[in-house]
């Protein structure tokens, strides 16, 4: 064999199980139980695609691939299964909580942390009623061999996130229900 042909294969050979190697996550994120706060109102979740950073504030995380479609899943049935509104799905709604989510992942102290943080704004029609912020950090273990290492800590990390930014939801029930209770103002003519 020549030198560039056995160059070719080695370069072949490390692209093959680098792609072999991507960590394809899925998680489910589950709420402890259903919430004992209700609010009597629809809500349309809207999720924003992830953003994720890597050890040394670098962009992307090598090696992890976690699509926008299951973290929209994820976060639309944790919102379902914590039953805090009177139903919660994609579809347009009552109310509207748009969530945005950031996944950096660093390693310190010989153990890798993930840091799910939650940006999320909820309004009624076009108007802006309240921001959010929710962050949780889940410790990994020191390497990143299997699928498992990247996506237990981040599913833990989501579900505390979750927890955390529906508590604060919950804590403003009196800001949701009383638009429901607004009177309705009818037009009268003179």
């Amino acid at each position: 064999m020549t030198r560039t042909t056995t160059f070719n294969m080695l370069l072949l050979s490390l692209c093959v199980i680098g792609v072999g190697c991507v960590h394809r996550i899925q998680v489910a994120p589950l709420s402890g139980s259903a919430s004992s706060i209700t609010i009597p109102r629809t809500l349309q979740a809207v999720i924003s695609p992830i953003s994720m950073e890597g050890p040394d504030h670098r962009p992307g995380i090598v090696l992890l691939e976690w699509s926008h479609l299951d973290l929209k899943q994820a976060v639309l049935q944790y919102l379902q299964q914590r039953d805090s509104f009177a139903s919660v799905s994609l579809d347009p709604a009552d109310l509207t909580l748009r969530v945005v989510t950031k996944l950096t992942l660093t390693s310190r102290s010989g153990l890798y942390h993930y840091r799910i943080g939650l940006q999320a704004e909820m309004s009624e029609g076009v108007r802006l009623i309240k921001t959010y912020r929710a962050e949780h950090t889940a410790v990994g273990s020191p390497v990143r061999w299997v699928t498992a290492s990247d996506r237990d800590p981040i599913e833990t990390a989501l579900q505390a996130a979750l927890e955390d930014l529906m508590m604060q939801v919950e804590a403003d029930r009196r800001i949701y229900i009383s638009r429901t209770e607004q009177p309705s103002q009818e037009l009268t003519y003179k």
